[in-house]
């Protein structure tokens, strides 16, 4: 745990890590025995007070049987395990307490005890027992109490029992307040976005270490936001009116909100406190909040450090006998540090994810006029939480005047994938613009050049070249390097997979001797060609085969309408469950003109 309980486990530095004053001052210095237990019983932990009781040191007690080593009953024999009311309760993870026992000293002599122990429990993994703390306390005093007179005696009994009391309450109030830290740690940690972050705050502070909490952020230099009010159950929903805009937060005020958001320290303030005059209209609104709260103590800390306050984080307790103390300001003074950090990178994130999307879609080229083709395309970066991809699409006239098509997806998610992807497009254009030839020879080139040319290490795509005169008919050659294959919507209601022409993906370094395949394919009037990264098709916790599935239903279902439609529902409706950047390229042919039209 600290330094005060000596020790060599794990447990011990497990609950330390969080809180290592309030043990110091719980279990250093206290004039209790206390012990903790592993659950099998095995010693992992005591502190001087203790070591003085057993008259042993704590390296030499450390991982023996407590039981085994010391308990006695009151003749001093050792007590069969089943019949050990200590074991039961360690096994049954509940408190228990002996008061006419004997404890088997290091130097051979049997000490009167009476002892009491406390679970100690994990929350985080759905109540693991973590063992035991055991306070054990000598009574030979008691009797030596007890002969000189009855009265003196019980006196004597009643305040050591409170001192145990008290002791016992503080230890099991120091676990549950390192459990809570625990909580909110590895919940602030799973998430970027601040709303569902502060969500899951309110949710664990209420109503655990309190019966209402209030975060406010600041915006800009003078702005202050209220997001989250959380309550009683039942009860929470009823405050929406006071979330939203708050007054500017005037740096000569003296409220403790204002003066926490200007930099200060935290606060605890009992009723006295509440009834002072609000000084700003900020204070004003503050103070109306805690009164229709029916505030009888209150705890409001900053969010991050002194030195970059990101806002400010208010606990309520509306009952006069249970007021906040120091060691619960202690506490929510922490978890506001911890949770300033989560904004505060949030925050970071957001700005460089809008600047890295910015630069992947401007890298993206706009779409070409054709004849009577229509071209439409989407690119939709990865959810919340991933980074940026190198997922992109090209069409472009080559030199012959027939249209290439290109899908592609560079391996990683990060500004290098991105960069790498511009590094391809802009090879494979100058490649495939004077060549006529098969698709598959066009992107054997690009792979011999990659690796000295970009610093991409693999990537897949589909290169596509649809030739045919204006009126059709037309054909579609195409190269797959390891993509997706592209999906052929026809009018007569058909939805086929082109799973011809595949070949290995750029960055396998096939040499002089080995070739992509290319393929053909009769595309016919007012058919749709979707051309797609594996973000449309790959769900977690499906399969592949499902995700393709998927797609050819919807798109089969979308096929008549506009093709901007058509994309743009296709895209929304694959979305869920997707942790990957989307690209999407579609080409529609065009009907036969009628004779009026000709």
């Amino acid at each position: 745990m600290v330094e005060g309980l000596r020790s060599g486990g794990d447990h011990e530095r497990r609950l330390s890590a969080a809180e290592p004053d309030l043990w110091r001052q719980v279990v250093e210095q206290l004039g209790t025995a206390v012990a903790v237990l592993d659950p099998a019983g095995r010693i992992v932990a005591v502190n001087p007070a203790a070591e003085r009781l057993l008259g042993r040191a704590a390296a030499v007690v450390h991982g023996q049987d407590l039981h085994d080593l010391c308990h006695r009953d009151p003749g001093g024999a050792l007590i069969p395990r089943e019949r050990c009311p200590l074991l039961r309760a360690l096994a049954e993870g509940r408190p228990a307490r002996g008061d006419d026992d004997r404890c088997l000293r290091g130097d051979g002599r049997l000490v009167p005890i009476s002892w009491s122990a406390t679970p100690l429990t994990d929350d985080d993994v759905s109540g693991v027992s973590l063992g035991m703390a055991v306070l054990i306390v000598e009574t030979a005093a008691d009797r030596r109490a007890q002969r000189e007179g009855a009265e003196r005696a019980e006196q004597s009994e009643r305040a050591e029992r409170a001192e145990r009391a008290a002791h016992t309450s503080a230890l099991e109030s120091l676990a549950e307040r390192l459990t809570l830290v625990a909580e909110i740690t590895d919940v602030l940690g799973q998430t970027l976005e601040v709303d569902e972050a502060l969500a899951r705050l309110g949710r664990l502070l209420v109503p655990r270490l309190a019966d209402w909490a209030a975060v406010d952020l600041r915006v800009g230099s003078r702005q202050v936001h209220r997001v989250a009010v959380t309550g009683p159950e039942g009860r929470d929903a009823g405050q929406e009116d006071w979330r939203g805009h708050l007054p500017p937060a005037g740096e000569a005020a003296h409220s403790p909100l204002v003066q926490v958001l200007s930099g200060g320290g935290p606060v605890l303030q009992d009723r006295p406190d509440l009834d002072a005059t609000p000084d700003s209209p900020l204070a004003t609104v503050h103070s109306a909040f805690l009164g229709a709260t029916g505030a009888a103590s209150v705890i409001t800390v900053p969010l991050g450090s002194r030195g970059r306050v990101t806002g400010a984080l208010t606990l309520v307790r509306t009952e006069a006998a249970r007021p906040f103390d120091t060691g619960d300001l202690d506490v929510v003074s922490d978890i506001g540090r911890r949770v300033g950090l989560v904004i505060d990178n949030a925050r970071r994130f957001g700005r460089q994810r809008a600047v890295a999307e910015a630069m992947q879609r401007n890298l993206l080229p706009p779409l070409p006029e054709h004849g009577r083709f229509q071209l439409a395309a989407r690119y939709q970066p990865a959810p919340a939480g991933s980074q940026v991809g190198g997922d992109w699409y090209d069409a472009f006239p080559l030199r012959d005047g027939t249209l290439a098509l290109v899908i592609g997806d560079v391996v990683g998610h990060d500004l290098t994938a991105a960069a790498g992807m511009a590094q391809l497009h802009g090879i494979l254009r100058s490649l495939a613009w004077d060549h006529p030839g098969p698709t598959g020879a066009v992107v054997d080139r690009l792979d011999d050049a990659m690796h000295a040319i970009t610093t991409v290490q693999m990537a897949t795509l589909v290169l596509a070249r649809v030739e045919g005169p204006d009126t059709g008919p037309w054909t579609l050659h195409w190269t797959s390097a390891g993509h997706p294959p592209p999906l052929l919507l026809t009018l007569d209601g058909n939805a086929q997979y082109l799973e011809s022409g595949q070949g290995l993906i750029l960055g396998t370094h096939l040499g002089a001797g080995g070739h992509r395949p290319s393929a053909t394919h009769a595309l016919p009037p007012g058919s749709t060609l979707l051309l797609y990264t594996d973000g449309l098709i790959e769900v977690r916790g499906s399969d592949l085969d499902s995700g393709l599935a998927r797609l050819r239903r919807h798109a089969l279902a979308l096929a008549r309408d506009p093709l901007d439609t058509l994309c743009d529902r296709l895209s929304a409706r694959m979305a869920p469950g997707s942790t990957d950047d989307i690209a999407l390229l579609a080409l529609r042919l065009p009907v036969p003109l009628t004779g009026a039209e000709a």
